[in-house]
């Protein structure tokens, strides 16, 4: 059940009840930029985060990216959580994209609230 009103002072039900915790915020470029990371098999570059003190990830897709649109052109916000799979079944998101692994010892997923995409990441300890 996603809460839908709450108060300024409030904090989102995905802090307060659910546990998740704040990763990063992906904001698609179409600039290159010093740094890039390629993921070979989604085809697209992050650069960034390293040096971010606020977790600010740029993303710069290849033409035939295979991610929805929704993550080529809108800013995401990322979440780390315990198991993605459980908070994948727990909850009723529209699902953007299946698990998968962008790297070793992570694995994410990106679903849709709003009409906002929002990544789910779970590291391996």
């Amino acid at each position: 059940m996603i809460q839908t009103k709450r108060s300024d002072d409030e904090l989102p039900w995905a802090l307060q009840k659910w546990g998740w915790r704040f990763h990063h915020i992906g904001i698609p470029t179409s600039e290159k930029r010093s740094g890039e990371k390629y993921i070979p098999h989604l085809k697209f570059y992050t650069s960034g985060f390293e040096q971010s003190p606020f977790g600010v990830e740029w993303m710069r897709f290849e033409k035939d990216c295979p991610l929805p649109e929704l993550v080529k052109t809108l800013p995401h916000v990322a979440f780390e959580v315990d198991d993605l799979d459980k908070e994948l079944e727990r909850n009723t998101f529209k699902i953007l994209t299946k698990p998968n692994a962008p790297g070793e010892g992570v694995r994410v997923a990106m679903i849709e609230h709003n009409g906002a995409p929002v990544e789910l990441i779970e590291f391996s300890k």
